[in-house]
């Protein structure tokens, strides 16, 4: 499987015109840290692309979709099921360790210069270890070199949304007006990232 190195912070392009490491579809790189207590460079988790509908995958988007509904109004839950994140203006990736299941997060294409952070899940277990982190790490860096001028999403405003907020604003996201077809909903919190293509 093919892995990413993992960043100080701590997240493919659907064009068949582009090579793929231009759009993102290239073999990532491990992810490695330092043990804190060995000194020692380790392996710590791999992010790849993934299949929505693979069974370990298609439970935690199910448990991710049944959060959504336990903590907002059905008309303000924007997350996507297994089915349209397989759609082609979406690129999926799966973060595991040694093959077990970590973390989700994906990339919706809004339009040539936009793209918005969708699926963003860590497994119970996996809760506390930076995979959010890397996992936005990643996404970052594959829509500057998609060419993306803005990295745009939408959250809840609720409680249970707190950490993830504090995740986004942590990494240069801040609060904007409604994208693409959302419209202002006390439920949602919507941010957005200028991206500098060169970073």
């Amino acid at each position: 499987m093919a892995r990413q190195r993992r960043f100080s912070a701590s997240p493919a392009d659907i064009s068949n015109s582009e090579s793929p490491a231009a759009s993102g579809h290239a073999s990532t790189q491990p992810t490695e840290g330092v043990n804190a207590s060995s000194g020692r460079f380790e392996l710590i988790i791999d992010i790849d692309h993934d299949d929505p509908n693979r069974a370990d995958v298609h439970q935690l988007l199910t448990e991710h979709l049944a959060d959504m509904f336990a903590t907002s109004p059905p008309g303000s839950v924007h997350a996507l099921d297994p089915s349209a994140l397989s759609d082609e203006s979406v690129t999926f990736w799966t973060a595991r360790e040694d093959g077990v299941l970590l973390g989700c997060g994906a990339l919706k294409e809004l339009d040539p210069h936009r793209g918005e952070i969708k699926s963003m899940r860590t497994t119970p277990g996996a809760r506390g270890r930076g995979v959010a982190a890397q996992m936005l790490t990643r996404i970052v860096d594959v829509a500057c070199r998609r060419h993306y001028e803005q990295l745009c999403l939408e959250t809840g405003s609720e409680e249970f949304f707190v950490p993830a907020r504090r995740l986004y604003t942590r990494n240069g996201f801040t609060l904007c007006e409604p994208f693409a077809n959302y419209v202002l909903d006390p439920y949602s919190v919507f941010m957005s990232r200028a991206l500098n293509v060169d970073e």
